[in-house]
């Protein structure tokens, strides 16, 4: 069995573009961040950068590539977007038209990719502080919700905020709070604690990406701004082309999750 904890990032990003590794990437090379990824063409790339300038804290950027390189120089130089997700997604004028492993055939000369925060980085944190991660727990992708919280438009992006959700023992939010605090380059603080409805989520057992997962007796729903948000963003605004991760499937950079943290 792979210790996939322990691999370092140019490890499992050799796996990913050898196909080797096709599933969710919590847990992966622990200690260096994960990212969301995004690629547009050049001529809205501008928009979009101002789109995740305006919203923060769900779409925190690590690094952005040259127009048509797939090389993210300041996060990983050595790897490559078209291949080093273990799963991509494709988005045509707003509909999801494909899944695929690697998107060389997707790729265009003016491409331009964007990394963003991933709130995957902050886990290590938690554990070390005693807080169980249940989706880790059950072998499942974290569940991801939309919510009617409205983003900060920008040109043609528009949309709601997708959240992450970790159910927490109501002694540790407070620690829960804290602890990602530390880490605002990749999502920060949590957004909402408690009651799912005050922020448009009317069943928890029903996610809108991931899996869902179980919330115990004493234990607090506690949700985190998530960078999935671009691909909500893609459905409503209806971009001609977007590429993306699916959903708990990361980028793992060569960035230590310590140079990130604020003490």
């Amino acid at each position: 069995m792979i210790d996939s904890v322990n691999l370092m990032p140019y490890e499992s990003r050799f796996m990913i573009r050898n196909q080797s590794w096709t599933e969710p990437t919590a847990g992966m090379s622990q200690g260096y961040i994960q990212g969301n990824l995004v690629i547009l063409p050049k001529e809205m790339a501008f928009e979009f950068l101002l789109f995740c300038q305006r919203n923060p804290k769900s779409c925190p950027v690590l690094d952005v590539t040259e127009p048509g390189s797939p090389v993210p120089r300041m996060a990983a130089p050595e790897a490559d977007l078209r291949t080093d997700v273990p799963k991509y997604r494709v988005f045509r004028n707003g509909e999801l038209v494909d899944e695929r492993k690697d998107i060389i055939d997707y790729w265009k000369e003016d491409m331009v990719g964007f990394l963003l925060g991933c709130s995957f980085t902050f886990e290590k944190a938690l554990l070390e502080n005693d807080i169980t991660l249940r989706h880790i727990e059950e072998g499942k992708n974290v569940a991801m919700y939309r919510t009617d919280i409205d983003c900060v438009s920008a040109g043609r992006f528009q949309g709601p905020m997708v959240v992450s959700m970790r159910p927490i023992r109501e002694e540790k939010v407070v620690r829960a709070v804290q602890v990602t605090s530390r880490f605002p380059s990749v999502h920060g603080a949590p957004v909402h604690i408690g009651n799912p409805e005050t922020i448009g989520i009317t069943n928890l057992e029903k996610p809108d990406f991931g899996d869902s997962v179980s919330v115990k007796e004493g234990e607090l729903p506690v949700f985190w701004a998530c960078g999935v948000t671009p691909q909500a963003v893609a459905m409503k605004s209806k971009p001609e082309l977007m590429l993306t991760h699916a959903p708990g499937h990361m980028f793992i950079t060569d960035l230590k999750n310590e140079n990130y943290s604020v003490l």
